[in-house]
């Protein structure tokens, strides 16, 4: 039996690794890593063929990588939104890894596939910040190269207690197969999990756009913060008048230079106001009682019709002009 589940792996096992590494590469939750240090194991033992293991495995790689890399060109910022609607990580989505993306650089393409959050929105954002193509192609094929090798080269060393394992599966036939399906289910339901407690935790009162725009025509004069990081900000280079811009991850730095006795309201364009969320649930565990986020943030705004500035930006997300875009008077009313 053991020889027959094996012969099954050998057979098909470069069609399976292409069409896993490919969902993966897509969008899908079927990780790759584990199917990949299967075929290394095989192949170590001569059962599949290395060099065409990695080729096909890359071909997937870059298929899928392409795809989304030209639709960030094409689509822009509307691509990175639709990905953290249906991420599971979408605390990372968010925030970490376009800040990740403008540490690092067209780097990031090397380690993207190895963190998590990272590796679906590197190929879009390279194409939303316009990447060039030679650029991109290089440094995305040597992270895929790296990563593949990462789960191949596992496969190689793992290659006695894969196919001990691959005997175990074997015998216990339909039952493995349960195990293997019960705990795919469970990691699917632990990150769906993590999700719905991410955005249970920022869960707050928001305010409207509308009521924002009251609150600034009645001279309120309500603090409007900026949550952007300098790439959403180059993806979308308008802002709500006046709003200053403080990215999420430099909240913390600038809770000092906030006011406690005016209204604070945060925005950000990513979904469900995640990035705004966060920085208000940060200043309210620093004693501030008057934060709200922008429902809708500011997609919402300029979907309203309020005016908004526009302003051209350098390379390191620092602004050089703005402009009123909209202006006050094409502004509507309260």
């Amino acid at each position: 039996m053991t020889h027959d589940l094996i012969s099954l792996i050998s057979q098909y096992g470069l069609a399976i690794v292409f069409v896993n590494v490919l969902l993966e590469q897509i969008g899908l939750p079927l990780p790759a890593i584990p199917t990949l240090v299967v075929a290394g194991a095989l192949a170590a033992d001569g059962k599949l063929s290395t060099p065409v293991l990695f080729v096909v495995a890359l071909a997937a790689c870059l298929i899928a990588d392409i795809t989304w890399y030209l639709a960030g060109r094409r689509y822009g910022n509307g691509v990175m939104k639709m990905l953290c609607r249906i991420s599971l990580t979408p605390d990372s989505c968010v925030s970490e890894t376009q800040s990740r993306f403008e540490r690092w650089g067209t780097n990031a393409l090397l380690v993207a596939k190895f963190v998590p959050g990272l590796a679906i929105i590197a190929p879009p954002l390279a194409g939303a910040t316009r990447i060039g193509w030679p650029r991109f192609l290089l440094f995305n094929s040597m992270g895929a190269s790296l990563w593949i090798g990462a789960g191949l080269g596992g496969g190689f060393l793992l290659q006695s207690q894969i196919e001990l394992l691959l005997a175990h599966l074997d015998d216990f036939g339909t039952i493995a197969g349960f195990v293997i399906g019960g705990l795919f289910a469970a990691y699917i339901a632990f990150k769906w999990w993590e999700r719905h407690r991410f955005y249970a935790m920022l869960r707050m009162a928001r305010i409207s756009v509308d009521e924002l725009y009251r609150l600034m025509d009645g001279g309120a004069a309500p603090v409007i913060v900026d949550v952007r990081s300098p790439t959403a900000r180059s993806l979308e280079p308008r802002r709500i008048p006046g709003a200053v811009h403080v990215p999420l991850n430099a909240v913390e730095q600038h809770v000092k230079e906030l006011p406690r006795d005016r209204d604070i309201i945060l925005y950000c364009t990513c979904p469900n106001e995640a990035s705004a969320a966060q920085a208000a649930k940060l200043l309210m565990d620093r004693g501030f009682k008057r934060v709200r986020p922008l429902h809708g943030g500011l997609d919402a705004w300029i979907e309203a019709g309020y005016a908004v500035e526009t302003f051209a930006t350098v390379d390191d997300g620092h602004v050089v002009s703005i402009t009123l875009a909209d202006g006050a008077e094409n502004s509507k009313a309260g």
